[in-house]
């Protein structure tokens, strides 16, 4: 195999269009196991709690919670988030209202509109961008602290977990749903 190439200039020259094939099929598939991110499209809607760890990418509507500590989240020119977002990196091109939390850094791109807080060490805001709310640049500040510390996610972990059942006296019947929330009335 190695052989043919060192057989001299001539051979390499013939089959210089078929190994020019092969780089060009090669860098793709390594390209994207590198990327390692997701996308929400624009046409997708989302009401609840992401999690997960690999970068994302938000096209389409998030409400809820983001929260990928370890990766960066953008928001793309047509993501429309309400949703309180925790991440490592945060881009925003589109809307937000809500809460930015980055261990790193913020990003607010001039296409952006967001209404709300954002606490980050590192904040650029681009010209042009429209911003209302207040920003945190305390990297010492206890909203970092607790949302990106070791407790935090022991606690998250904790909360995963189903809860022990209690070991007092066997539960009383109840009632119906209806009758139970006249009794707490």
């Amino acid at each position: 195999m190695f052989n043919k190439r060192e057989n001299g200039p001539a051979e390499t020259e013939n089959s210089s269009p078929a190994s020019s094939a092969r780089p060009v099929s090669d860098p793709p598939p390594s390209s994207s196991s590198k990327s390692g991110s997701a996308v929400i499209g624009a046409s997708i809607q989302i009401d609840g709690s992401l999690k997960g760890d690999e970068d994302l990418l938000i096209q389409g509507k998030v409400k809820g919670t983001v929260e990928l500590k370890k990766n960066s989240v953008t928001i793309g020119e047509s993501g429309q988030v309400n949703a309180d977002i925790y991440a490592q990196t945060i881009a925003v091109e589109g809307r937000l209202e809500g809460s930015l939390v980055a261990s790193e850094r913020v990003v607010i791109r001039k296409t952006a509109h967001i209404k709300g807080t954002i606490v980050a060490p590192r904040v650029m805001l681009e010209d042009g961008a429209r911003f209302n709310g207040s920003i945190d640049m305390d990297p010492e500040t206890d909203a970092l602290k607790s949302a990106f510390s070791a407790s935090a996610r022991d606690s998250s972990a904790k909360a995963d977990k189903p809860a022990e059942p209690a070991r007092s006296k066997p539960a009383e019947p109840k009632g119906s749903g209806e009758q139970t929330a006249k009794g707490l009335l």
